[in-house]
C-alpha cells in the first residue's frame, strides 16, 4: 500500500500519523518526508528519506518500483508536491490512498476544504482521501463540523468518524525522547521489577523506572487507540 500524508497546515500532526500510526501497522513501511524545513519522523526516531517537493518526478519513480511506502508531506513542500501531481499527469493514481490529518480549529478545518477540494480538482476519488481526525477531545461530529458539512455537500472524501486518534501527552513526550511507541512498547525491562527489586538506588534512578513504568502503560491504552483508528481509516 502506498499512502500520502497531506494537508496545508502543519500543525495536524502528519509526521506523528505517519511514524505511530501508519508505519507499524504498514509492516514497517519507508517513511519518505517530502520535506525541507520541519521536523520529520526521523526526529521521531524512524528511518526517513528525504526529498523536497520540487523533486516530485524522483519521488514518483519511488513510488512506481515500491509495494509499501509512506510519503509525509510536509507544509513547506505541499504547494511543489501537488503542483509536481498535477504536471506529471495521472501520478495521483500511483497512491492507493491520501491520508488527511485535521484537528479541531476553525484554521485547520478551512485549510483541510482547501485540500480536499485540490485534491479532488486533480481527479483524486473521494473513496482514495481518507479524513483522520487527531487531536480528539470531545465527539468527532460536534468537534469537526466545518469539514464534515463540506464532505457530506459534495462528497468529494471519505470520512469515518471513528478514524479518531484521541488527544494524548504521551505524543508529546515521545518526541522529546526521539523514540516510537513501537520501541517504547518493545522495551524489554520490567521497570515495576526494577523499583520494587532495588530500594536502595538513588533517587534520580528510581525516578527515571516510575517514569517508564507510567510510559509504557499509557503507551498500551494510546495504541489500541491507534489500532481502532487504523481499522476505521482503511474500513
Amino acid at each position: 500500500m502506498k499512502v500520502a500524508v497531506v494537508n496545508y497546515t502543519g500543525t495536524v500532526g502528519k509526521t506523528t500519523v505517519a511514524t505511530h500510526l501508519l508505519a507499524p501497522r504498514m509492516g514497517n513501511a519507508p517513511i519518505i518526508a517530502v520535506e525541507s524545513i520541519n521536523e520529520t519522523a526521523a526526529g521521531l526516531g524512524a528511518t526517513v528519506e528525504q526529498i523536497k517537493g520540487e523533486r516530485f518526478k524522483e519521488l514518483l519513480g519511488k513510488l512506481l518500483v515500491a509495494d509499501d511506502l509512506i510519503v509525509d508531506v510536509g507544509a513547506s513542500n505541499i504547494e511543489d508536491f501537488m503542483g509536481g501531481m498535477n504536471k506529471f499527469d495521472a501520478s495521483h493514481a500511483e497512491f492507493d490512498y491520501f491520508v488527511v490529518p485535521v484537528t479541531s480549529g476553525t484554521k485547520e478545518q478551512r485549510e483541510t476544504v482547501m485540500l480536499i477540494q485540490a485534491l479532488a480538482g486533480q481527479g483524486v476519488p473521494a473513496e482514495k482521501i481518507r479524513l483522520l481526525f487527531n487531536r480528539v477531545e470531545s465527539s468527532v461530529e460536534e468537534s469537526f463540523g466545518i469539514v464534515l458539512k463540506h464532505i457530506q455537500k459534495t462528497l468529494t472524501a471519505t470520512a469515518n468518524p471513528e478514524a479518531a486518534i484521541h488527544e494524548n501527552e504521551l505524543f508529546d513526550v515521545l518526541a522529546a525522547k526521539k523514540i516510537s511507541i513501537v520501541k517504547l512498547l518493545e522495551d524489554p525491562k520490567d521497570y515495576k521489577a526494577l523499583l520494587r527489586d532495588n530500594k536502595d538506588a538513588n533517587e534520580k534512578q528510581r525516578a527515571y523506572w516510575a517514569d517508564m513504568f507510567g510510559l509504557k502503560a499509557l503507551a498500551k491504552g494510546v495504541n489500541r487507540n491507534l489500532d481502532n483508528a487504523y481499522a476505521a481509516l482503511f474500513a
